[in-house]
């Protein structure tokens, strides 16, 4: 069973974020580690998907 999942997103910047409703419109994101961090921590990854809104 395939879970339909919300990925909310406050990164104005980002082309993919819906502003109004701060949702990411992407289907799916690519989620990737921060090179040389090992803290256990969100800050480990980063969003790969991001496009900048210009």
């Amino acid at each position: 069973m395939e879970k339909n999942q919300k990925i909310n997103c406050t990164v104005g910047s980002c082309k993919y974020n819906n502003h109004q409703k701060q949702q990411c419109l992407l289907e799916q994101i690519i989620v990737t580690p921060m090179q040389d961090c090992h803290t256990k921590t969100p800050d480990e990854s980063m969003c790969s998907s991001y496009r900048n809104d210009e």
